[in-house]
């Protein structure tokens, strides 16, 4: 048996800048960060003939082709292994939540395949395969972001060039600015999940139609280089009003990215002493992330009275952590 955990990612800025139709002309830059929630897959050889997929349902297949779970289905046909085999999922967090489940699902399933065949992989690697499975082969209206940072773990930077490269630059920050920083954060559970694909499809198709949606994009991208230098000067003040800064742009750039409830949501908690914040993910439901002085949480708790993710920051990105090999 190989079991793999990977985490979860809190994207602040840039979001959207990571489609293809944008950062090949314009280039794109996120930061995110990934926290101690996690996607856990296990893969382990089956004594019966056959497949065994296991997740929010269970899948007994004869053959590979069979198998309904795209991701699944097409990765074991990429590795190359002709073994039967069982393949299991337990995550921390709901699919569907915006903290980029699906890519590190992906990523983690890439992680145990080829520790399987005896291979290492190197971050880059991973989060290569996994955008070329979750994009070009089951053509997926989504960005890069969530690969790279799932692989690679950290609070990032991560840049997409118009050559198509990318680059993951570490942000370093003095431990005690980072400690307090991490400090500020609140996130809660709207109580929805969603799909992002419509969300993200319709926001691919409005960078395509119409120059505003491209100049507002690059309002973000800007914003993550302004974060970037703010955290690289260790300077944790004047995060919430970025984060509050994109958040109004974000909001634009499709109809469904956010609701009437959602909305209210974020007036109460700058109401009630928050500095900015926004809903992570493509929008419309799931976690809402916010930043604010310590001193104001209580009367956020008080104000929202949502289910609280309580989460730390972490740095290792997509890892093996059993191989019986």
């Amino acid at each position: 048996m190989i079991l793999s955990r990977t985490p979860f990612r809190v994207s602040f800025v840039g979001g959207g800048s990571d489609l293809p139709f944008y950062f090949q002309k314009h280039g794109g830059a996120v930061i995110s960060t990934t926290i101690n929630k996690y996607m856990y897959i296990t893969l382990h050889q089956r004594f019966d003939k056959g497949y065994r997929v296991c997740y929010s349902t269970t899948e007994d297949c004869e053959s590979v082709d069979l198998i309904k779970h795209d991701i699944v289905r097409e990765l074991i046909k990429k590795s190359g292994i002709v073994d039967s085999l069982e393949v299991t999922s337990i995550a921390d967090i709901p699919a569907g939540s915006g903290l980029g489940s699906s890519s590190s699902y992906t990523v983690g399933l890439v992680s145990v395949l080829r520790a399987y065949n005896h291979k290492f992989a190197l971050k880059n690697e991973l989060a290569e395969i996994a955008c070329d499975l979750e994009i070009n082969i089951l053509r997926k209206p989504i960005g890069r972001q969530d690969q790279y940072a799932a692989s690679y773990g950290g609070l990032n930077l991560i840049e997409f060039k118009k050559n198509n490269q990318v680059s993951v630059s570490p942000i370093v920050m003095e431990k005690d600015h980072l400690k307090e920083m991490e400090s500020r954060f609140l996130m809660f559970y709207t109580g929805e999940k969603r799909s992002a694909d419509d969300i993200l499809s319709e926001q691919a198709s409005n960078l395509e139609k119409n120059q505003s949606y491209i100049d507002s994009t690059t309002k973000l991208v800007k914003l993550t280089y302004e974060l970037f230098d703010q955290l690289n000067n260790n300077n944790i003040n004047n995060i919430g009003n970025i984060l509050d800064q994109g958040w109004q742009i974000k909001k634009s750039l499709a109809n469904g990215i956010t609701n009437d409830y959602v909305n209210s949501l974020y007036d109460k908690a700058m109401n009630a002493g928050a500095d900015g914040g926004k809903l992570l993910g493509a929008g419309k439901s799931g976690f809402i992330l916010l930043y604010a002085n310590t001193k104001y949480h209580a009367s956020i708790r008080n104000a929202l009275k949502l289910r609280e993710l309580v989460f730390s920051f972490e740095n290792q990105g997509s890892s093996i952590i059993y191989n019986q090999n």
